[in-house]
């Protein structure tokens, strides 16, 4: 997986936070933040930041705790939804973003939830749901995270077996070895108590999402072994006006199983989006 996001720069900050901006773009207007999943990195979007880039600002982060991010081990600081919410608002605020679009992936919608529920929709232009969940609920979750045990383990050997499995359930449409090896050597970057912390945080944000009056896109790939289709289609029943696209043959990686498409399509809502507003 060739590197092709601009270089890191760090937010100072509690925790310090790794970023990417693409800064210039044919229409300042149109700003994307981009937010990856737990075990992730923004490496991870590197098969759509290019391509927004050359006309959208563009922007990614790594999450407390993995990528080039500092990593706390106090359980704590991955327990509260304000830490989180302010968290997005920094990285926004350092960068200059103008009423961004953010896109969450998996973990990343918690994250998105988090923001909204902290500091609310009013600096937004939309939001794009990727394989995420707005609400807990037993029966949006597959069985591909039954293997979250194992990953939490201090034993080394114990973990990687359980992150190789995870990783391979999170697409339909296999990796490159290259990229597996890639994807697999940052998910080890994220220590076992990060992970562990991050678990079993309860989510519920039906009647803030019944209220949103931003344009909204649910991305959910129909092969999904972890976030089910169930969870995509109650978040775009409960937003007024949610479109709801599905990826048939794709798994929890929809930007990366099909890049084309999901370039296609998040372009056209930014554009729209921000037309919006």
């Amino acid at each position: 997986m060739p590197k092709r996001l601009p270089r890191t720069r760090t937010l100072k900050g509690d925790p310090p936070l790794a970023h990417y901006d693409s800064v210039k773009a044919i229409d300042p207007s149109f700003t994307v933040l981009l937010i990856h999943a737990s075990l992730a990195r923004s490496e991870d979007w590197e098969n759509i930041f290019p391509r927004l880039a050359t006309r959208y600002r563009t922007v990614a982060y790594d999450l407390r705790g993995h990528g080039n991010s500092d990593k706390p081990l106090e359980p704590e600081r991955y327990k509260e939804s304000k830490a989180w919410g302010d968290e997005v608002q920094a990285v926004i605020d350092a960068a200059g973003l103008k009423r961004p679009v953010l896109v969450g992936w998996s973990y990343g919608g918690r994250v998105i939830s988090d923001y909204l529920k902290t500091h609310g929709p009013a600096r937004l232009a939309g939001l794009n749901y990727v394989d995420a969940v707005t609400k807990t609920d037993p029966t949006f979750f597959g069985e591909g995270l039954k293997l979250q045990p194992g990953m939490f383990s201090e034993d080394l050997a114990t973990n990687i077996a359980a992150t190789r499995a995870f990783l391979h359930a999170c697409f339909a449409r296999q990796p490159t070895a290259d990229d597996y090896e890639m994807m697999l050597a940052f998910n080890m970057m994220v220590p076992p108590k990060v992970r562990a912390a991050m678990g079993g945080r309860q989510l519920d944000v039906d009647a803030l999402m019944a209220g949103l009056k931003l344009p909204v896109l649910v991305t959910q790939g129909v092969q999904d072994r972890l976030i089910l289709v169930a969870a995509a289609k109650h978040t775009a029943a409960t937003i007024p006006g949610a479109r709801l696209s599905l990826y048939e043959g794709v798994g929890h990686a929809p930007f990366y199983e099909d890049a084309a498409r999901f370039n296609a399509e998040l372009a056209a809502f930014v554009r729209e989006g921000a037309r919006g507003n």
